[in-house]
């Protein structure tokens, strides 16, 4: 049998409250809609580039949020002393680049479990908490867990608008 991405549920993102729910829950809104616009396909689907000279897939989108929450979330604002979930020392964006021989059943459920991990790691840190680990630079840094979410939001927003055009040149579908 043929694995496929699986269904989602997608929850309605949140109309008001206090802001950590509301950050949360805009965050969860968008990390659904990516995987909204994997629900169905099948594995050479989601390998999928979209148009050449870019090699961007859907299944690259995956891996590279699965890498992003783990650096913003786990290392940067928890502290923890991880490597990125795609390190290669060749290739810096080793989780858009190398989808050939990836197994999209495996990468998802990396990303699930990261994005769970993500969600432990920062449940007790208040928003106002500088990011602990210092920049990649090596500089101190200066922003704090509430900008962490914002930038997690935008970058699904952004990834997701990406998704949405590979998916309707995959099967042509498309809405939100």
């Amino acid at each position: 049998m043929t694995w496929t991405a699986p269904k989602i549920d997608r929850t309605t993102e949140p109309f008001g409250g206090d802001e950590r729910p509301m950050l949360e829950g805009w965050l969860d809104y968008h990390r659904e809609t990516l995987l909204l616009k994997c629900a169905g396909l099948t594995a050479e689907q989601l390998k999928t580039p979209s148009v050449e000279p870019s090699t961007l897939t859907l299944l690259g989108l995956v891996r590279h949020m699965a890498n992003v929450e783990r650096w913003w979330f786990r290392i940067r604002a928890a502290g923890q002393d991880l490597p990125g979930v795609y390190d290669d020392s060749q290739d810096p964006d080793a989780d858009l680049n190398d989808y050939v021989d990836a197994d999209p059943e495996a990468d998802f459920a990396i990303f699930a479990a990261e994005v769970a991990a993500a969600r432990a790691a920062v449940a007790g840190l208040p928003l106002d908490d500088v990011l602990r680990a210092p920049r990649r630079d090596g500089t101190p840094e200066h922003r704090n867990l509430r900008w962490a979410y914002l930038h997690m939001i935008e970058e699904y927003a952004r990834h997701n608008g990406h998704a949405d055009l590979l998916r309707e040149r995959i099967d042509g579908v498309t809405g939100d």
